[in-house]
């Protein structure tokens, strides 16, 4: 499951049972991604502040379907399995349309999005793209061809929080050897209106 101890809920203290029983699934199970934190049970808070924020607010603008896309290619291309199988669980019931899905998953694995988005989608994904492999190459001009082909500032700076929220899980996820065994895939918080209800639904 992990290459460090996980406390179980059996075994967590009152503290991090409270944190447990905020995330859990409704059959009670703890994705494996948020139980690598109980030895550190204040970055599963800092962790879940950031992931409501980022996807699951109603004060975003751009599409929660878009944003977790972008989430599954950054975590593709970090070859993080765990992330690309959650998100694109979430994605699937999001979509509610298997064919669209299947056509967005080959796209991803044959590095082709610019076919499955809109122009600018697209410049989203090749922002993401540089954000994530080839950061110290960033500059003003990035941004500004955000701008260019009709993002806000506002959606330019979610673009930028969601694609480094899956930098940092994705690094947790991989740096710590955190499996899917026992998780059940494509559960996300609901309520985007409330940012304290972190439930995966």
């Amino acid at each position: 499951m992990a290459w460090i101890k996980n406390i179980e809920y059996t075994h967590a203290d009152a503290r991090l049972k409270r944190l447990y029983d905020r995330v859990k699934s409704p059959d009670g199970s703890i994705d494996n991604v948020l139980k690598i934190h109980s030895l550190r049970p204040h970055t599963l808070t800092g962790h879940m502040t950031l992931y409501k924020g980022v996807i699951h607010n109603s004060n975003n603008t751009l599409p929660k379907w878009y944003l977790e896309s972008l989430g599954i290619y950054v975590s593709h291309l970090n070859g993080c399995q765990y992330c690309v199988d959650h998100h694109f669980a979430g994605l699937r019931r999001l979509l509610n349309d298997d064919t669209k899905s299947k056509m967005f998953y080959n796209d991803l694995i044959n590095d082709r999005l610019q076919s499955y988005y809109s122009a600018q989608y697209a410049a989203g994904a090749q922002y993401a793209h540089k954000l994530t492999l080839q950061l110290d190459q960033i500059e003003q001009r990035d941004v500004e061809s955000l701008r260019d082909v009709g993002f806000s500032d506002g959606e330019i700076l979610e673009i930028n929080q969601l694609v480094s929220y899956f930098n940092y899980v994705n690094r947790t996820v991989l740096g710590l050897g955190v499996d899917t065994q026992g998780d059940i895939l494509g559960l996300s918080p609901g309520d985007s209106d409330d940012p304290k209800n972190w439930s995966h639904q």
